[in-house]
């Protein structure tokens, strides 16, 4: 069972030489579907990289699933227990789906009984089971796409780690995707990189947003569409209203006003109650 925090990060700094691509960051997730968002340098992948317990931080505290993401002894017990797709992935091409899929629920210690039948609903939920024994290279970009997501739920992770995950869907496999995260969200606690606010709009139920390594905003979708106001050219679309809201709590941190974004925030869960 995923816990009710499956996220917990304190303090957590990420140095690349002398770039500061986190700084200080503070926090918490728990079951549901979570849209990080940001300007490209923001700090997003380098944020997944350490949940994913493929980076290390430079300093603070991480905690994955109730364990300490930074003991090595504890490192091995998350990883079977969580699911990623960075935004580009290593695979060999000569391997069919199913070996590539199978190759890593072997590599998530998924008992050996399990594997078939594992590997067999990873790959159908992501619309691939025609191509299942198809050669990685004979695949198109949107099909690698689709079976690096299988091979990210293939353990029925209860943390799973999405980095840029539409990039090469088409728009009928992205609405697809969108209802997959969803339903995946009802089981586990999944965390979504993007820079496309749609995807967002369509499938989060809460938004963390951050801006030059530090937490601009986190809410809920609704909260974040409030901070927009209301449209002053008739378009009042989801993606529309979200993407108000995203360049309001921006603007808001860019100005320095940390404590207005906060109270903006504190705002709209008043009016929304």
């Amino acid at each position: 069972m995923t816990p009710s925090t499956a996220v917990a990060v304190s303090g957590l700094t990420v140095r690349h030489r002398r770039t500061v691509a986190l700084d200080r960051l503070d926090l918490s997730l728990g079951p549901g579907v979570h849209g990080l968002l940001g300007p490209n340098g923001a700090g997003k992948t380098s944020l997944i990289r350490v949940l994913a317990t493929v980076a290390a931080p430079s300093s603070g505290r991480v905690e994955l699933l109730g364990r300490d993401a930074t003991s090595h002894r504890e490192r091995t017990g998350i990883r079977r227990r969580l699911g990623y797709l960075p935004q580009d992935f290593g695979y060999y091409p000569a391997f069919t789906v199913r070996e590539f899929v199978a190759y890593v629920a072997w590599l998530k210690e998924v008992p050996a009984d399990r594997v078939p039948g594992a590997v067999e609903r990873a790959v159908a939920r992501v619309g691939l089971g025609d191509r299942i024994d198809a050669r990685m290279k004979t695949l198109s970009g949107g099909m690698v796409r689709r079976a690096g997501i299988a091979q990210g739920i293939v353990n029925e992770p209860e943390l799973l780690l999405l980095d840029e995950p539409t990039a090469g869907l088409d728009p009928e496999q992205r609405v697809d995707f969108r209802s997959l995260l969803r339903e995946l969200g009802t089981e586990a606690t999944v965390v979504v990189s993007t820079h496309l606010v749609e995807d967002v709009a369509a499938a989060c139920t809460d938004v963390a947003l951050i801006e030059g390594g530090r937490l601009a905003f986190q809410g809920s979708t609704a909260e974040l569409t409030f901070l927009g106001g209301e449209s002053t050219d008739g378009d009042d679309s989801a993606t529309h209203a979200v993407e108000r809201g995203y360049t309001a709590a921006l603007r808001a941190h860019r100005a320095g006003t940390a404590q207005a974004g906060t109270a903006a925030s504190g705002t709209a869960k008043g009016a929304l109650r």
